[in-house]
């Protein structure tokens, strides 16, 4: 008997005790190009039905992982053939705003095709990043490499921290919740100091920017 999933994954259950496999399909699908849905959330609850004995782990990795690679090619192709124009014509109607698409474009030109790989654990790159990958003109063997790495991670870490939680998920999540304030203050410090250390280096580069114009003045 699959155990009462808690928190956020619990409104998944009738859809995973009515659809199995195909439930895991076709969310994790059709958020990986574009589309909001819950595919990590149905991931981690598959896990845990499959480390319940519900659900065949083997088969909810193989099918979460083509799931994954496929739709982030779809996305791909949106972004390549429909172009800038078409993606802030109507992504808006799903959640991915011109200002959100930028924003995100910035950060993955930044840092290239890794951002691929990366990108599966970040909300909203997720469901964008074959999306950008198009547009951007990046090729296709390039990424599909990229993409296929980043689906293997995300499906093996998430499956199979849930598949040990099993009927135990419960316990798991009440103890994430008994230490969920101080993994966010550590989050929070963390932060902190990350913009403090930002804004360190540029006084300082702006600093010596002024002092090689002092320079070049007394010259």
């Amino acid at each position: 008997m699959a155990p009462p999933l808690p928190g956020p994954l619990a409104h998944l259950a009738p859809l995973l005790s009515h659809y199995g496999y195909w439930a895991v399909g076709g969310v994790v699908f059709v958020e990986d190009f574009g589309i909001p849905a819950p595919g990590e959330t149905i991931l981690i609850a598959a896990g845990v039905y499959a480390g319940a004995g519900e659900l065949n782990v083997m088969v909810v990795g193989a099918i979460a992982f083509a799931a994954a690679v496929a739709g982030d090619n779809i996305g791909y192709l949106i972004g390549h053939y429909g172009g800038r124009a078409f993606v802030h014509r109507w992504g808006r109607y799903v959640f991915l705003t011109p200002e959100r698409f930028e924003k995100a474009e910035r950060f993955f030109a930044r840092h290239g095709g890794k951002i691929v790989t990366v990108a599966r654990f970040i909300e909203g790159l997720r469901q964008a990043n074959g999306i950008i990958a198009g547009t951007s003109g990046m090729p296709w063997r390039r990424f599909i490499v990229f993409n296929a790495l980043g689906a293997a991670l995300w499906v093996g870490l998430w499956l199979t921290i849930a598949y040990f939680a099993g009927s135990h998920i419960n316990t798991v999540y009440d103890e994430i919740l008994k230490y969920e304030r101080y993994l966010f203050i550590a989050l929070g410090l963390i932060a902190v100091a990350l913009v403090v250390r930002h804004l360190l280096r540029r006084r300082k580069r702006r600093a010596s920017e002024d002092g090689d114009g002092d320079g070049d003045d007394g010259r």
